[in-house]
C-alpha cells in the first residue's frame, strides 16, 4: 500500500477490521516491521488526537519518528506553481518534499482545506505533491477532503459497540462559530458506504457533499426522521461544500441551534450510541448532558486512532519489505 487516502486503498475492509482486532489485542507484535525505518509526519495544521495516536502506532511498530511543524521552527513553504517568491516563503515544496523524503521511509501529511478556492482544495493540491515528488508512501492525517484514519477508526468503534447485525448509523450536521472543512463528513459517508449498515445523512438546505462521497447515502433534510429507530449517532460541523453553487463554498449557510445533539434528539434514536470524532465545541455540537452520558463513546472513539493508525502504518510497511526505495 502505496497511498492511504480512500478507503478502497486498504484493500478488503473486513479482512482490515479483523486486522484491528489483531493489532488492538497486541499492539507491539510487529516490532520488527519497523526496525530501522522512519516515519515523517508533517503538520501544515493543528493536531492533538491526529499527532499523538499516529506517532503512538508507529512506536509500536518499531518505528523511528520525525515531527515537523511547517509553520513553528521551519521555512514557509510556497505551495502555489508558476509564483515569483518574493513575499515570506523562503521554500518551495518542490525543493522541499525530496529533500524531506531523503530523511525517511514512509510520510504522513495533515493539510486542510483552505475553503476559499473549492478546485484548489479538491484536487488535493498539496499532498497530491507528496505522492508525486516525494517517491515514498504517502499517508493522510487529514486533507483538504479527507481524514481516513478517524474515519477508520469510527468504523472500528462502530464493530465494537453494535449490537445488531447492520446497525442503522445516522451522520448529522450540527452548529458551528467557525467555518469547518469537509473532511471528516465526506471521509464517514464514504467508510459508512463501504460498510455493512443502513446510513443516513441529515443536514439543512445548502450543505450537501460531494456525491463522490455520499455514494449511496440516504439523505433526510428533516432531522428527527433521519435519527428514528438510529443506533449509532455521528454529529459533525461541516461549512457549505459549494456543490450546488460554487460561489458558497467554505461558507457558513445557517447557524440553526435546533440541529443541536441534546437529549431530545437522542431519545428519537433506538437508544443510539453518540459519537464525534473531537474536538467538539459543547452547547453548539452537542449538550453536556449528551456528550456526558453512558452512550457517549467518544473517548473509546478516539483511542481507536492509535489502532487504526497502527494497521495502516503496518501494512505500508509490509509493502517497503517487498519494494525498493531509493534515498533521494
Amino acid at each position: 500500500m502505496n497511498t492511504f487516502f480512500n478507503v478502497e486503498d486498504l484493500g478488503n475492509l473486513q479482512q482490515a477490521l479483523d486486522e484491528a482486532k489483531k493489532v488492538k489485542a497486541n499492539r507491539y507484535a510487529y516490532q520488527e516491521l519497523g526496525k530501522n525505518k522512519t516515519l515523517l509526519m508533517i503538520f501544515f495544521n493543528n493536531s492533538l488526537r491526529t499527532r499523538l495516536s499516529t506517532q503512538k502506532a508507529a512506536t509500536n511498530l518499531g518505528m523511528n519518528v520525525i515531527v515537523l511543524d511547517v509553520n513553528a521552527g521551519a521555512w514557509k513553504l510556497e505551495t502555489e506553481r508558476d509564483v515569483v517568491m518574493d513575499g515570506d516563503k523562503s521554500e518551495h515544496l518542490l525543493e522541499a518534499i525530496p529533500v524531506m523524503a531523503s530523511y525517511c521511509d514512509i510520510i504522513a501529511v495533515r493539510s486542510f482545506a483552505g475553503l476559499v478556492d473549492r478546485e484548489f482544495d479538491y484536487a488535493e493540491t498539496i499532498v497530491q505533491q507528496f505522492v508525486r515528488y516525494s517517491g515514498r508512501p504517502v499517508l493522510a492525517m487529514e486533507t483538504a477532503t479527507v481524514h481516513p484514519l478517524q474515519a477508520f477508526a469510527d468504523l472500528i468503534t462502530i464493530e465494537e459497540y453494535k449490537t445488531k447485525a447492520r446497525p442503522k448509523v445516522v451522520l448529522t450536521w450540527a452548529p458551528h462559530c467557525k467555518a469547518l472543512p469537509q473532511a471528516v463528513p465526506n471521509s464517514f459517508a464514504q467508510w459508512m458506504n463501504a460498510a455493512d449498515v443502513d446510513f443516513v445523512i441529515t443536514h439543512p438546505e445548502g450543505y450537501e457533499l460531494d456525491p463522490k462521497f455520499v455514494g449511496r447515502a440516504r439523505i433526510e433534510h428533516n432531522q428527527k426522521r433521519a435519527f428514528a429507530a438510529a443506533d449509532f449517532i455521528y454529529a459533525k460541523n461541516w461549512s457549505c461544500p459549494g456543490v450546488k453553487n460554487a460561489a458558497d463554498y467554505g461558507k457558513i449557510l445557517s447557524r440553526e441551534m435546533s440541529w443541536t445533539v441534546d437529549e431530545e434528539h437522542m431519545s428519537w434514536t433506538d437508544n443510539a450510541f453518540f459519537m464525534h470524532c473531537l474536538p467538539v465545541r459543547r452547547g453548539l455540537i452537542v449538550t453536556d448532558e449528551v456528550i456526558g452520558s453512558p452512550k457517549s463513546i467518544v473517548i473509546p472513539e478516539a483511542a481507536n486512532r492509535e489502532i487504526s493508525a497502527e494497521v495502516v502504518l503496518k501494512k505500508m510497511l509490509e509493502s517497503l519489505s517487498s519494494q525498493s526505495y531509493s534515498t533521494l
